[in-house]
């Protein structure tokens, strides 16, 4: 799980930013080891019907829809022919739909044009990027609704491909998501990917701009992932109780 890659990112973004040279060794890393990118589509696809993955499969995903996935990440790509997943937060790219509350430059829907163009998927991060578990039902359904609406109608064909802005989902969440028209979406977890998870609550690892080459290569080789997210993960299961206990004061059901 990607976000901004970016030489000089905002203060904002800068923690979960890796620098255009750090994502080229990291994408040198996958090609060196036989790794094969497929898009977050590809392989729900393939775990929903059996059909063949390729030997090494993984899924590099880019959240949010930062400038920098055009301008550094996409030649690099090109350069390996692997595809990526990006998840857009609609009212956050400049145009007649933004809402404001952007942390970053982000993706010009032409940029998001050419990126689809190139193999890319493109998927919904929500409109506005808000924490889904704590909206109110009607909300919740127009921030998965609206997001799905916009690139389909920019892209012309809807996305199928949800990514939980922050990792927070709920049953409620997970349940509005499906019904908006998401096949499959993805939380973050910090840990791999398994068919048992379920197409609504896939997991995923987290690289930032601290993440070493060597740790790049134990992760995506899935050794020492637990033990090096150990805290993350504890704060996690801790954020998501305090979530649940605003909720129900709220009225929310989980």
């Amino acid at each position: 799980m990607y976000h901004a890659v970016a030489p000089d990112p905002a203060p904002a973004t800068l923690g979960l930013s890796v620098t255009p040279e750090a994502f080229a060794a990291q994408m040198d890393v996958l090609a060196e080891r036989g790794f094969a990118p497929v898009t977050t589509a590809a392989l729900a696809a393939a775990w929903r019907t059996n059909a063949e993955l390729p030997a090494r499969p993984v899924l590099v995903t880019f959240d949010d829809g930062y400038e920098g996935v055009h301008r550094y990440a996409l030649p690099v790509l090109a350069k390996h022919s692997f595809v990526s997943t990006v998840f857009v937060t609609t009212g956050w790219l400049p145009g007649r739909h933004a809402t404001g509350g952007e942390l970053d430059a982000m993706l010009s829907w032409e940029q998001v044009r050419e990126l689809a163009a190139a193999g890319t998927e493109i998927g919904g991060h929500s409109h506005s990027h808000p924490q889904l578990d704590q909206l109110d039902a009607r909300r919740l359904r127009f921030e998965a609704l609206r997001c799905r609406e916009l690139v389909g109608e920019e892209l012309g064909t809807a996305p199928d491909s949800f990514a939980y802005p922050y990792g927070y989902s709920s049953r409620r969440v997970r349940t509005t998501v499906r019904e908006a028209g998401f096949t499959q979406a993805l939380a973050v977890g910090n840990a791999l990917a398994r068919r048992r998870q379920g197409p609504y609550a896939l997991e995923r690892v987290t690289v930032r701009r601290s993440t070493t080459v060597e740790q790049f290569v134990r992760h995506v080789e899935g050794s020492s992932v637990a033990r090096d997210f150990a805290a993350d993960r504890v704060l996690t299961k801790g954020y998501a109780l305090a979530r649940r206990a605003r909720g129900a004061v709220r009225g929310h059901w989980i």
